[in-house]
């Protein structure tokens, strides 16, 4: 017996010592590509020395004799740290995931190669000004300074991630950064989606005349009634297979609920406590580790520019010079068309127009994918813009035999110029200067908000389609391509976009909520992303007299939700006090429990509170309970609760309060049938995910924000080192604004939200304060990698500043790059 017991603590301590070896390589090779900051090293490709000073949060602080120089070293740190970040950006772009991670990819690749980015990408590079190609190409040779230093000194790749997923590592090129702000584009876009899903519920409802209901337009839009969707095409399919999304995070075809959103406030000195312009910014994109900003400062020619960039693209997309700030939201400007385009039935290769039938401007195109045969795509264009699957976004469910789906879309120009916009608008003195910088500004459209030393402005920037007066669908359903009056003719000219600069009243905001009325085509849009936050932000704005660096710091944190202001007394009306005590254990006392909680509650989506999960998953439960009856499997496009809905329905405006009667059932039900019923559903969703004591549940524990690495977060122990889960506060209409994931079996996950916040005070700019969700590093065994996760999370920032000695004197590492001679 001794002799097995001592054979197996052999066998046992050889296990340990093995997995201890393992686990020590593992770690040596991944540190190996842990930067060095503070170094010198002689590169190719600039005049002078470039210094890389990084502050005690790791942010880069860039100097040089000339802007190219100060590119090249913001192209290397934005290598250093985000390396991997770079190149899967710049793969999905291509359509080249596949090559990596094999057929898992292969319909992102598919789709991605029949927009063909990186060729319209390739060819705006000669659209842009000189300086922007100089600077372009400057920001390339930093970035393959690094690669190279890497492959020559066996930096561990690069990336801890280059060792599980090996790969050769192409040099950078100007063109993959202009196709990262295409890919920026297609993820903020949104009205393909929304065309689709509205002519498939229009033939789908019963009463075509609610449709307005459950996709309603912005308050105070006017629009007129628009045909259905059957009577502006031939003939409809009767059955269509629909396809998901490709369901992969490193996709960028995100659904409409998440295709961008922000804030951004602005004040004049006559609204400010301290006599200088304020300026408050945080754009929303999908959160992960690490996020997508980037915190930079560069010192160019004109000046120190200083706030939030993107890895693999060269320039500060929000942030602030000495004399301007600026801030970007997303606009909701109408820049997709979907075109039904008919087949010559003779000859399928060609589509009519018209002038007739033409032929598809065609392409190959082959995809690698790993261990796998490779796959050949034709690509087709027409006219109007790329052909598309029937997959895509359930294309196929509203297409008419004898046709094909083909997208209209501003970001598919190959003299697209906004990088020269971005580029120029750092070295903007005032908001003339800026403004006239968005002039070349195409894709994705924005809202730029602007303060200088004395005036505030916002302005859309990116092209606006030019529509027809006769547009049968004014572009918001699909139309047919061969008609004249559907198709595009150009674009507006930049003067109309709209514009407000200096308004008497001193504040400017935007929360992409609609900015105008003006009839169509000048409209922007008829779909807006938010109708709710923009209520609790008027009233922030006007509740004070002045405001301070303070007073906006409140405002971007504030987690008050106007939606459960306001529909909670609607859906609840006939159900608070007006039941007798039930028993103990009963639905009705559970009912009477959470109605008590809800009446005392003032809509603070506070992340340790229990009322914000009741009332989050009543409103869910009830539009699923109005929906479902109506639209069938179709209400699982409806993923997240649409407040003027829900207020339309309980208000019964223009007889919405239809949805609340089930038509399949003999009875006729009510509106507060409904909202018993759903909040009996909601509190047993409740009990089975968090447990029955309502007391002491904690939103938190429902609204945790993922920050989780889009490759490495679903493998199994190392998720728990890269993947960064945090309880949250905040919801889906509120200014601190945490969008849930609507996906069971955690629907209140937060996905979505401010990656960057920053706030600029001109009467003190270097009190100026900038966070991130995450950290700079991508790097998962660096301390920079989480280290602004928990500030973010408390609602903190950090101070960056334009003066160089402050920067100095709190810097962890200093970099030199040399001219190699």
């Amino acid at each position: 017996m001794a002799f097995y017991f001592r054979w197996l603590l052999r066998i046992t301590g050889g296990f340990v010592v093995l997995i201890a070896l393992a686990i020590a390589v593992v770690y040596y090779l991944a540190s190996r590509s842990l930067p060095d900051y503070n170094k010198t090293l002689r590169v190719e490709g600039i005049s002078a020395p470039v210094e890389i000073m990084r502050d005690n949060a790791n942010v880069p602080h860039i100097f040089g004799e000339t802007d190219a120089d100060v590119f090249h070293g913001l192209g290397y740190a934005h290598a250093q740290d985000r390396l991997w970040q770079m190149i899967m950006l710049r793969r999905t772009a291509q359509g080249r995931l596949s090559e990596i991670f094999g057929s898992r990819t292969l319909d992102i690749d598919k789709l991605l190669r029949r927009l063909d980015l990186y060729r319209l990408a390739s060819s705006s590079v000669e659209a842009q000004d000189t300086r922007t190609v100089d600077l372009l190409e400057a920001y390339a040779q930093g970035v393959n300074a690094r690669i190279d230093e890497v492959n020559r000194d066996a930096l561990g790749r690069g990336a801890p991630e280059m060792f599980l997923f090996p790969h050769a590592v192409a040099p950078w090129r100007p063109a993959d950064s202009l196709v990262i702000l295409k890919l920026m584009a297609l993820q903020l876009s949104s009205h393909l989606e929304e065309e689709v899903l509205r002519a498939r519920v229009s033939i789908a409802l019963p009463d075509p005349e609610r449709l307005r209901d459950i996709m309603p337009d912005a308050p105070g839009s006017g629009i007129a009634a628009l045909p259905e969707y059957s009577a502006l095409m031939p003939e409809m399919p009767r059955f269509a297979k629909t396809t998901p999304l490709p369901d992969h995070p490193l996709s960028p075809f995100k659904p409409r609920a998440f295709a961008g959103a922000s804030n951004a406030w602005a004040a004049a000195t006559s609204r400010s406590a301290a006599g200088g312009t304020i300026l408050a910014n945080d754009p929303h994109l999908g959160f992960s580790a690490p996020s997508t900003w980037y915190l930079a400062r560069l010192e160019l020619q004109s000046g120190g520019v200083i706030g939030g960039t993107i890895p693999g693209l060269p320039t500060v997309l929000v942030g602030r010079s000495a004399r301007l700030g600026w801030g970007l939201t997303s606009s909701y400007l109408d820049d997709q068309d979907v075109f039904m385009e008919e087949l010559d039935p003779d000859n399928p290769q060609e589509y009519r127009t018209p002038d007739g039938f033409k032929p598809f401007e065609t392409r190959k195109t082959i995809i690698e994918i790993k261990d796998e045969a490779p796959v050949t795509l034709t690509l087709r264009w027409s006219d109007n813009g790329p052909v598309l699957p029937a997959s895509h976004y359930s294309l196929g469910a509203v297409t008419p035999p004898g046709h094909v789906p083909a997208l209209g879309w501003t970001a598919l120009s190959g003299e697209d110029t906004s990088m020269s916009a971005a580029i120029a608008l750092m070295g903007a003195a005032d908001i003339e200067e800026a403004l006239d910088a968005g002039e070349a500004f195409i894709a994705p459209a924005q809202n730029l908000t602007l303060v200088d030393d004395e005036r505030i402005a916002l302005k859309l920037i990116g092209a606006m389609p030019r529509r027809e007066d006769a547009h049968r669908s004014k572009g918001r359903l699909p139309s047919l391509g061969w008609q004249p009056e559907n198709r595009w003719q150009g674009h507006f000219d930049y003067s109309a976009n709209p514009e407000f600069v200096a308004p008497v009243g001193g504040i400017l905001g935007n929360t992409n909520n609609k900015i105008v009325e003006r009839p169509f085509p000048l409209h922007v849009s008829y779909s807006w992303g938010d109708s709710q936050r923009v209520k609790r932000w008027q009233r922030l704005m006007q509740g004070r007299q002045v405001h301070t660096r303070d007073s906006f710091m409140e405002a971007q944190l504030d987690t008050v939700s106007s939606a459960a202001r306001s529909l909670l007394p609607l859906i609840g009306a006939d159900l608070w006090f007006t039941a007798e005590a039930a028993p103990k254990g009963t639905p009705e006392r559970q009912r009477q429990r959470a109605l008590a909680l809800l009446a005392e509650w003032n809509g603070e989506m506070n992340e340790h509170m229990p009322e914000p999960l009741i009332y989050s998953a009543w409103l869910r439960a009830l539009q699923e309970r109005l929906i479902r009856d109506e639209i069938g499997t179709l209400a699982e496009e409806f993923t997240h609760v649409e407040p003027l809905f829900i207020e339309r329905v309980f208000r019964d405006i223009d007889g919405a309060a239809a949805w609340c009667n089930v038509i399949r059932s003999a009875t006729e039900e009510t509106c507060a049938d409904m909202a018993r019923l759903a909040l009996d559903d909601a509190l047993l969703w409740i009990a089975e995910h968090h447990g029955r004591q309502l007391e002491t549940l904690r939103w938190g524990d429902a609204h945790q924000a993922t920050h989780d690495h889009p490759v490495l977060g679903e493998v199994p122990v190392l998720r728990y080192f890269v993947n960064i889960r945090q309880s949250t506060s905040g919801g889906d209409n509120t200014l601190l604004r945490g969008r849930t994931s609507g996906k069971e079996p955690a629907p209140f996950t937060n996905v979505h939200g401010a990656g960057y916040r920053g706030i600029y005070d001109f009467a003190d700019p270097d009190s100026s304060v900038f966070i991130t969700s995450t950290g700079q590093s991508g790097h998962f065994l660096s301390r920079y990698y989480d280290d602004f996760a928990q500030l973010w999370r408390r609602g903190e920032y950090i101070p960056m500043s334009l003066d160089a000695d402050l920067a100095r004197a709190a810097a962890v590492g200093t970099t030199t790059l040399r001219p190699r001679r």
